[in-house]
């Protein structure tokens, strides 16, 4: 697939995660030259191969720190792109908690180099990675935009909560940016050629990666965190979005916000299915659409976990004119294909 020389440019931060490597995809179909900047410290260097597989040709990326002030600037003077997508963060929550310092020093510096460099080189439209993290267990379902944020669980989260505040302080003070925060659910999924997904490092914090996992024998059984929980089977209920559609979501963002008038801007927007699935319908799910049975059991409650969350989605709907298209059955299929391909590398 080949561009043209007047494509905008996008910087994408953490492109070679796993969002960031399926928005670079939904980028380049859309139009757009993507630009990756990414260090590797939460990514795999195959995940430039299976862009370059799918997309047929390569995507320029950048081995740089996003705290590198000096070398980022560099990129934007010479790359000069016209928006940017970061999604560049530490994530795990439970390392948060042990080393809360490196998630502040990493998450939001990153932040605020971004927001210093945009107006300078006079990049207007920005789209921020936040997380329904920011809303904890909230006490009316489905949670909108306008739902309280509540305390943070985990200096993780708190990044997310304290990032979309520094967007909104630096736009109120009239710096000539455009954002979107898109508060995400819970991704998963893969690109249905199997060349790119979730590559967790270590143990999988997430369900679907440790579902994979398991079925692929790599895990000996798959623990489902209490089954006494005030939901139609008692296990905790998320909305698990595609991450396919979430990729297409950030170009939605991204075309919405070069159209819009305003100089400097400021919204958040749910990114979900607008659907709850528990636990175990998910298991059952991946277990109908793959033909292969996972080993699980049932332990105690998790501490820190939420009951139950999930979006509603009319104001990404209205504003973005996007919906998430994918069924979970789909989604649980291109995960286990993923993973089979995986297991066929190692």
């Amino acid at each position: 697939m080949t561009l043209s020389g007047n494509s905008p440019k996008i910087l994408v931060t953490g492109g070679a995660g796993f969002i960031g490597s399926h928005t670079v995809v939904s980028l380049v179909n859309a139009g757009f030259e993507p630009v990756i900047v990414d260090d590797f410290s939460n990514s795999e260097r195959s995940a430039l191969d299976g862009l370059r597989t799918i997309l047929g040709r390569e995507v320029t990326c950048y081995p740089v720190n996003c705290n590198d002030a000096s070398a980022l600037e560099d990129i934007f003077r010479k790359e000069r792109p016209t928006g940017v997508i970061h999604f560049a963060a530490y994530k795990a929550v439970g390392e948060s908690v042990a080393q809360p310092l490196k998630y502040y020093r990493n998450n939001l510096d990153s932040l605020l180099l971004l927001l210093e460099l945009m107006p300078v080189y006079n990049i207007a439209n920005f789209v921020f990675s936040s997380s329904c993290t920011v809303y904890g267990q909230p006490e009316q379902l489905p949670v909108t935009e306008e739902t309280p944020r509540l305390p943070a669980q985990s200096p993780y989260g708190n990044t997310k909560a304290i990032g979309e505040d520094i967007i909104r302080d630096a736009v109120h003070a009239k710096i000539p940016v455009k954002a979107l925060a898109l508060r995400y659910f819970n991704p998963i999924g893969a690109h249905p050629s199997a060349e790119i997904g979730e590559l967790p490092l270590g143990v999988p914090a997430n369900l679907v990666p440790f579902i994979t996992q398991t079925a692929a024998g790599i895990r000996s059984s798959l623990t489902v965190y209490g089954d006494d929980y005030n939901t139609p089977d008692g296990t905790c209920v998320r909305d698990y979005i595609d991450v396919m559609d979430l990729a297409d979501a950030h170009v939605q963002a991204l075309k919405k916000l070069s159209e819009a008038q305003d100089t400097s801007s400021y919204d958040v927007i749910n990114i979900g299915t607008g659907r709850g699935e528990t636990v175990l319908n998910v298991i059952k799910t991946f277990e109908q659409a793959t033909g292969v049975n996972v080993n699980y059991s049932v332990g105690p409650r998790r501490a820190g976990d939420v009951e139950q969350v999930y979006a509603d989605v009319s104001k990404a709907n209205r504003v973005l004119e996007w919906e998430a298209k994918r069924s979970l059955a789909e989604s649980l299929r291109d995960a286990w294909q993923w993973q089979q391909k995986l297991s066929v590398k190692q």
